[in-house]
Order: C-alpha cells, then sequence, then structure tokens
C-alpha cells in the first residue's frame, strides 16, 4: 500500500522549479552554467524598502502575529495602490494578503471552485495552474492561444469551451510564459462575454506594471463596474519590486470571496511573514523610481537580445510586450538536431551549452521553451552566443 495521496501521486512538480534546482545542481559542481530558469527579477529590493522592514524589525512591529488576512495598514496600501494604477476605489474588506501570489491563487481555488467545476485557462500558461485547479477537485480546461494570434485567445473560442460547469475563466496579462498583452477591446470583450454568462474572472496582474515599447497594460477590472464584480485580481510585490524572496501576493474583489480566502488562510499558514507585510506597505505607497529604473532595465534587454535570439538557426520567436521572458517555438530546432520530445531538448540545451532554459512542457506548449531576461545583459549575450553555436554545429 502507497503510503502517498493520489493527489500527489497525479501532481506535477513544478517545471519552473525543477529546472532552476538541476541548473544550481550542475553549477555546484563547478559547471559554467547560465541560469535562465527562473522568473525572478536580478536586482536587490530597493533600499527604501529595506530600511521599511528594518525599522519594523527594530521598534518591535515585526514580532508579532498579525490579522490572517494581513495588517490593516497593508490593506489601506493595497487601495492606494489601487487608486494610483487601477483608477478605482476599494474597501478593506476587498483585500486579503497572504505568503506569495501563488498561494493566494491556492486560497482563491479553494475558496472557489467545487469537485468538477471548469476553470477556462487559455494555452500556454503559467505552470501552477492546472495542478493548483486539480487540488482544489476542479477540471482545467485548456484554451489554445496560437502563436499566429501572438498568444491570445477570442471570445469564440471561450464560448466554444464553455459548459454548464464553467465557473471560472483565468486570464493572465502580461503572460507568463509568452510575455503577450491584451488590448483594451479584447479585455472588453471577454469581461462582457464572462458577465453574460455569469463566470468569474481570475485577473493575474502580477507583471502588470512590467511592459515594454509603449505597449499600454489595461487592468481588466477597471473596464466596468460590471467587470469588476465578476473579478478578482491577484498580485503581489515580487516582479515589480524585486522581492521575490519576500513573499508577498494579495488578492482584491468581492468581499465574499476575499472572506473565504481569508478563512483558507486563517487554517493553514496564518498570517504572512510580519515583517515582509511592512516592507510590501513601503513598496506600494513610497517612491515608485526604482519600478521604472528595472522596467527600463528589462526593455533595454528585450530589445537587445530579440534580434539575437532571432539569429538562432530554428528558433521563432514572437518579440513580448511584457514581464520578462521570451517563448521561442522550436519544432525546426528539435528537427535540426533530431530531437522529438522538448524536454529532451531543453536537457541537451543543458549538458552541451550550460545555458539551463525551461521545456514547454510544463507550460501546455510541448513545441516552446522559456528563456527568461532577468539578469544582466552580459549574462544573456553569451547564452544566445552558446545557443546559436549549439545550433550551428554539426
Amino acid at each position: 500500500m502507497t503510503k502517498l495521496s493520489e493527489r500527489v501521486l497525479s501532481m506535477e512538480e513544478s517545471v519552473t522549479l525543477k529546472a532552476a534546482a538541476k541548473a544550481k545542481q550542475l553549477a555546484s559542481q563547478g559547471r559554467d552554467i547560465l541560469p535562465l530558469t527562473l522568473g525572478q527579477p536580478d536586482f536587490v529590493t530597493p533600499q527604501n524598502i529595506q530600511e521599511a522592514a528594518i525599522a519594523a524589525i527594530t521598534d518591535g512591529r515585526a514580532s508579532f502575529y498579525t490579522q490572517a488576512s494581513g495588517l490593516p495598514e497593508l490593506k489601506e496600501a493595497v487601495g492606494t495602490y489601487f487608486e494610483q494604477f487601477y483608477g478605482y476605489t476599494i474597501s478593506p474588506n476587498q483585500v486579503v494578503a497572504g505568503t506569495g501570489a501563488k498561494f493566494i491563487l491556492y486560497a482563491f481555488f479553494m475558496t472557489v471552485i467545487n469537485p468538477l467545476d471548469e476553470v477556462i485557462i487559455p494555452t500556454p500558461y503559467w505552470v501552477s495552474y492546472a495542478d493548483q485547479i486539480k487540488m482544489a477537485e476542479g477540471v482545467p480546461v485548456f484554451v489554445d492561444a496560437t502563436q499566429e494570434n501572438h498568444f491570445k485567445v477570442t471570445v469564440e473560442q471561450l464560448e466554444a469551451a464553455r459548459t454548464t460547469k464553467t465557473k471560472v475563466l483565468l486570464l493572465n496579462s502580461p503572460s507568463n510564459p509568452t510575455g503577450m498583452v491584451y488590448t483594451r477591446e479584447e479585455l472588453q470583450a471577454i469581461g462582457d462575454w464572462a458577465v453574460a454568462h455569469d463566470i468569474l474572472i481570475l485577473a493575474d496582474d502580477i507583471y502588470g506594471r512590467l511592459v515594454y515599447n509603449g505597449t499600454t497594460f489595461t487592468p481588466i477590472s477597471s473596464l466596468s463596474e460590471a467587470i469588476k464584480k465578476q473579478t478578482i485580481v491577484i498580485n503581489g510585490v515580487s516582479k515589480t519590486y524585486a522581492m521575490t524572496g519576500w513573499r508577498v501576493g494579495f488578492a482584491v474583489g468581492d468581499s465574499e470571496i476575499i472572506a473565504g480566502m481569508s478563512k483558507i488562510i486563517s487554517q493553514t499558514t496564518s498570517n504572512l511573514t510580519t515583517v515582509s507585510q511592512y516592507a510590501a506597505i513601503e513598496a506600494l505607497t513610497g517612491s515608485q523610481d526604482t519600478v521604472e529604473t528595472m522596467r527600463q532595465a528589462f526593455e533595454e534587454r528585450l530589445n537587445t537580445i530579440y534580434p539575437l535570439l532571432c539569429e538562432v538557426p530554428g528558433f521563432e520567436v514572437v518579440k513580448p510586450q511584457g514581464a520578462f521572458y521570451f517563448f521561442p517555438n522550436v519544432t525546426k530546432a528539435m528537427e535540426m538536431k533530431g530531437y522529438t520530445n522538448v524536454t529532451d531538448f531543453t536537457d541537451a540545451i543543458l549538458e552541451e551549452t550550460g545555458v539551463a532554459l525551461v521545456t514547454g512542457e510544463g507550460f501546455g506548449a510541448p513545441e516552446n521553451v522559456r528563456l527568461s531576461y532577468a539578469t544582466d545583459l552580459d549574462t544573456l549575450k553569451e547564452a544566445v552566443s552558446r545557443l546559436k553555436a549549439f545550433m550551428e554545429a554539426e
């Protein structure tokens, strides 16, 4: 008799974390590894945020439990942030904070999903969505967002996937792994469709501040009162403020759903680490200058590396508009090197070149690989140079 639950046995390990762990293992053995796996900014958390955390430790505020759903001051800070960047006001009972946006997503699914409820997910998708839905006994329903349509789905595709069990549409814009961004018009049509069919919208906006080359991020929740009522926004400070290690995520939306998520948190993690809450307050309400500095750095990397990556034989690349990932189709590259499986191809690249990428299989895209450009330009240039040499070798 196995000691493991069917839930765990059927669950996939995160391919991004698995790839990062393998790269670290090889580097520890003395291998020259260039890790392009994790969605982690290479910047240090801004000084003003560090100082706010240190002050909370020094004066004792960080020493104690807080409300499970987050400090009142943090909820007020989220409200201030939404007024500034979303253009509408929220009340404290519409906010819940927790240990990273990933866990906030989990709390949402556990709150709203009943067995066999369906969640529509455009593919390619972030690796943890599907397994979290399955953990809540829901059913992920995948809708193919093709490269020809810049990795975006249409209302017609969503309608074709809708059934009487459809409860949630998951929308991630800017997208991990593709970097695509939906336009206001596209979002309006999708939002109106969801409202018409009483389908909840889960808007994963974690990369909303990281858009490039004149692209505009439009929060779907800002388009109308009806769409806003139908939407739960997931966000956090990890990507925008270079705070991945602080583990701060939050959700904003319907107060009944938020209260349910707070219950889940109260019976699992309890409150988000207190010192991280004080750091997040400063991030959301303090100077935003460093955000723009980092955004400009990502934009420079995107614009510098994109044409170089396009020169790698067999790599077909759509230029991203946001986030910090390239997601090239490598079908031709695999054929050139004699591979039929993208994970095997990715492993071969790591072994032969030292460039650590992430297989597209975990994103629902078995013809693609993901490269993070959340690292310095020299490393990125060297990585692309190695990829080109690998593909050009006989």
